[in-house]
């Protein structure tokens, strides 16, 4: 089959004086030693930043945590806004998950108040999802921190964090995310 130039241009023309929506958001994998676990598209003009596991010491008790590998990402204009995936080894359910959150919790946000907890459906996969606003880096935030149910042993936790003054706007980006949210095993 030929397309004529002529024929692709007005098409294209079409689309562009019709407002018709294009989707450049750049899709990306979070592996595990080589083992893609899912998938999730990062929104344009975002800024995606991504660390292998580590350890973070509680300052208050001494002790270190460990943190799986964390992707992380954020508006390249705003630093109010947040968003991040780990999947720790050996979390194997959503209630194991939230036991996992228990031990690093201190690090998210000080002072949480949790206002909503609740079972949902995230990349059609169970979830657990957790509402509240608490402190980051000494100014308020509001936050959500999904834990969802991977096949074979896994668990994928997001966590969105909203300072006080980010543009609310980014919700939709945040809510984008969550929607192209894919197991990949």
């Amino acid at each position: 089959m030929r397309i004529q130039f002529s024929s692709a241009l007005a098409v294209c023309a079409s689309l562009w004086l019709c407002g018709a929506p294009a989707s450049a958001d750049t899709p990306v994998t979070y592996t595990d030693n080589g083992r893609a676990l899912f998938g999730f598209s990062v929104p344009d003009f975002w800024a995606l930043r991504t660390g292998g596991p580590r350890e973070i010491e509680d300052t208050e008790l001494g002790d270190a945590r460990a943190v799986a590998r964390v992707m992380g990402m954020r508006p390249v204009t705003d630093d109010n806004v947040w968003m991040g995936f780990v999947s720790p080894a050996g979390v194997a359910s959503i209630e194991d998950g939230l036991r996992y959150l228990e031990d690093i919790d201190r690090f998210l946000v000080k002072d949480p108040t949790v206002s909503e907890t609740t079972s949902t459906r995230i990349g059609g996969l169970p979830a657990r999802v957790i509402r509240g606003t608490g402190n980051r880096e000494g100014r308020g935030v509001n936050f959500t921190v999904s834990v969802i149910d991977l096949p074979k042993g896994r668990v994928a936790i997001a966590v969105a964090i909203l300072r006080d003054g980010a543009d609310p706007a980014y919700v939709d980006d945040l809510n984008a995310v969550f929607a192209s949210f894919r197991s990949l095993q």
